[in-house]
């Protein structure tokens, strides 16, 4: 069984990592072309757990396996560096499985916030322009 680091322990350099964690953003796909010519697809999510977030890039078949909401697995992952901040990657040997898909109640439009009691101001004053 996979011992399960929580991502405040993640630090550049790591290898063989195993953490658990939700999806809370997923950025659109965006097309590059690496050294070699080769073109990839490649999105980035923000991971979350009880103890940070971190980024992580998804290439490939991955970017549509995972959605925001869903709580993740990633295996033999590492961790590296990209402007001076830890990100987390799958890399060639790493995996990523789907433990529990999210809720669409997950996806309210950007444009409206909530507070935790379902309104969205806290006066109850309508404000005339």
């Amino acid at each position: 069984m996979a011992h399960y680091m929580k991502i405040n322990e993640l630090k550049a350099g790591a290898s063989n990592v195993s953490v658990v964690a939700k999806v809370m953003e997923k950025s659109e796909p965006r097309e590059v072309i690496t050294k070699y010519g080769k073109r990839l697809s490649v999105a980035d999510v923000v991971l979350k757990d009880s103890s940070g977030t971190i980024k992580m890039s998804l290439w490939g078949n991955d970017i549509n396996t995972v959605s925001v909401g869903d709580t993740i697995e990633i295996s033999n992952g590492y961790v590296n560096e990209f402007r001076g901040t830890p990100q987390l990657s799958t890399g060639k040997f790493g995996k990523i499985s789907v433990k529990e898909k999210g809720g669409a109640e997950e996806e309210l439009p950007e444009s409206e916030h909530y507070d935790s009691d379902g309104s969205s101001d806290d006066s109850g004053e309508v404000e005339e322009s």
